[in-house]
């Protein structure tokens, strides 16, 4: 069996560009893609809540997983190891597009994969430092960090029950009544009537 691994870190990222490189690297060399799989996490989660983990325990001898690139496997260097192992123990084929990768059992093969999962740290840890220190230097400057106050959709449900809610506390219920009626909570709540 031949198998497609994608994974986008947040909801906002799409599989297509992924597949797209998939399928053509895959026309090229006339490889059929039996299955895809596809998840919505960050490379950093345990390989035990992955799709990819429940997908290598059910891999067998001979078959084969593609990906666009090691990182997409995961983000640190000991998770792409630990794959590549898991791997190499049960004779699956890897084929990492970018990177131009084939998995085999020689020991050139997993020196570069070692490379490729610390480049792939390397450049994670960057990212996160550079973040880090445009967010410092943005809050030094005097933004605001984060959402607005009232910018989530539960915000302006309350908007719309505003009225309905002051009335129920002039009567004399409490504000956990309140929440806990509305399946919120009640520092939820106690927040929006403080900005209010």
């Amino acid at each position: 069996m031949n198998y497609a691994y994608i994974r986008v870190s947040t909801q906002e990222q799409s599989y297509e560009g992924q597949r797209y490189q998939i399928e053509k690297w895959s026309e090229r060399r006339q490889i059929v893609i039996h299955a895809w799989v596809q998840e919505t996490v960050s490379g950093t989660c345990s390989l035990e809540k992955r799709t990819i983990g429940k997908l290598l325990r059910r891999m067998k001898a001979g078959d084969t997983l593609i990906c666009c690139e090691l990182s997409r496997l995961g983000r640190n260097m000991m998770m792409v190891m630990a794959i590549l192992n898991t791997c190499s123990q049960k004779s699956i084929r890897l084929y990492s597009i970018k990177d131009s990768f084939e998995l085999s059992d020689s020991l050139n093969a997993k020196i570069i994969a070692f490379a490729f999962s610390l480049a792939a740290e390397i450049e994670r840890n960057l990212i996160s430092q550079r973040t880090r220190e445009a967010l410092a230097a943005k809050k030094q400057a005097g933004y605001k960090l984060g959402r607005p106050a009232g910018a989530s959709k539960q915000w302006k449900r309350y908007e719309s029950q505003a009225q309905t809610i002051q009335k129920r506390i002039e009567g004399g219920e409490t504000v956990i009544q309140i929440a806990k009626e509305l399946g919120i909570h009640r520092n939820t709540l106690y927040r929006y009537l403080k900005t209010r």
